[in-house]
């Protein structure tokens, strides 16, 4: 059920079996042109495909120009309320506008979509349970599913009669089952690309649970075109978040999957640790391997023998390293993490 049409915003492709992209959000005041650009060069590192920024003031949208120029990712302007505010971004060379025609009104949409037009720029349609049109919100009593699909169809509609299709479509909630039932019925409805996410989702621990979940079981129903994960923390949070997700379904392509124990009694060296820090050095790692840390010799040997490169707790505080299934040596703890990162880099090089 991947979305049929497809969208650019700047030079990533949405939708039409384009791959799944993940965003976030700069939190920053964005008049304050260095703390924001800096915001944005760590998503960049973080390998980020786009990048929501704010524009609330007049302000903002006069540093959203210069930010731009700064930027390597693709920005989307995010306004509310003000539709001047959208066309001022646009101006500046937003890559996209996310707009809530819910608080923009049929005019602002109207201009809206004729600078979009001028402009070659796509537009996201974001349809919140938390401003969804009152006569509908009257219709419902509540902001249900059936009240954000119907939000959702009747300003498609206003977009496709004022001769528009270069947008994607979201429809969160903060609740995490009306999320998943108001995308399934959306994707069977429109054939535009979906940006999934949970709004609102809460702090980091509670947050990322919930927009697992969400998120998660749309992808694997292939509902869903591009993803943020919006937690009450660090884009850093919401960028691993996000990309852990399609590494656990799959979907993101050359990347370390790190496989460790929850550790017991048995446990011979520090997994936790271990595995911590080789997930967060090998993070921006181009290549699909599969690395096992494992505390003891119960599941550890056969682990070990199917990852690229497994390690297990073989005595205390000493391990066993194999390399495609093979074992090279007997390490002491603090030897594992920088011959992994050697083995590694050694594969990346193909000098293995």
């Amino acid at each position: 059920m991947s979305s049929e049409k497809q969208i650019r915003v700047g030079n990533v492709k949405i939708g039409a079996g384009a791959s799944i992209s993940v965003q976030t959000m700069t939190n920053t005041q964005t008049e304050d042109i260095k703390s924001t650009v800096a915001q944005i060069q760590k998503a960049t590192s973080l390998d980020c495909d786009i990048i929501r920024v704010s524009c609330p003031t007049e302000e903002s949208c006069i540093a959203l120009k210069e930010i731009i120029k700064q930027s390597e990712l693709p920005i989307v302007a995010d306004v509310h309320f003000n539709y001047k505010r959208a066309l001022a971004a646009i101006e500046s060379r937003a890559h996209c506008v996310r707009i809530n025609p819910g608080n923009i009104g049929d005019e602002g949409i109207k201009e809206i979509i004729k600078s979009a037009k001028d402009h070659d720029i796509s537009i996201r349609i974001g349809i919140n349970s938390g401003s969804i049109e009152r006569e509908i919100l009257d219709k419902f009593g509540e902001p249900n599913v059936d009240a954000l699909i119907e939000s959702t169809i009747l300003n498609v509609k206003k977009f496709e009669d004022l001769d528009f299709f270069n947008f994607k479509v979201s429809v969160k909630s903060s609740d995490v089952l009306t999320t998943i039932s108001a995308y399934r019925k959306l994707s069977t409805s429109i054939p535009y690309p979906l940006h999934v996410g949970i709004t609102e989702a809460g702090p980091v621990f509670s947050g990322t649970i919930k927009s697992s979940i969400a998120i998660g079981t749309l992808l694997a129903d292939s509902i869903g075109d591009t993803i943020r994960v919006s937690l009450s923390s660090s884009i850093e949070d919401e960028i691993r978040v996000g990309k852990q997700i399609l590494k656990s379904l799959k979907l993101l392509n050359n990347s370390v999957n790190v496989i460790s124990c929850p550790t017991c009694s048995r446990t011979l060296i520090d997994v936790i640790e271990i595995s911590n820090e080789l997930e967060k050095a090998l993070e921006n790692v181009k290549k699909n391997l599969n690395i096992s840390v494992l505390g003891c010799v119960v599941n550890g040997p056969g682990e070990a023998k199917e990852a690229d490169i497994g390690v297990f707790g073989f005595k205390p505080k000493i391990a066993k390293i194999y390399l495609k299934g093979k074992e090279i040596g007997i390490y002491n703890e603090y030897e594992i993490v920088q011959t992994v990162q050697d083995l590694v880099n050694r594969l990346l090089s193909k000098l293995i």
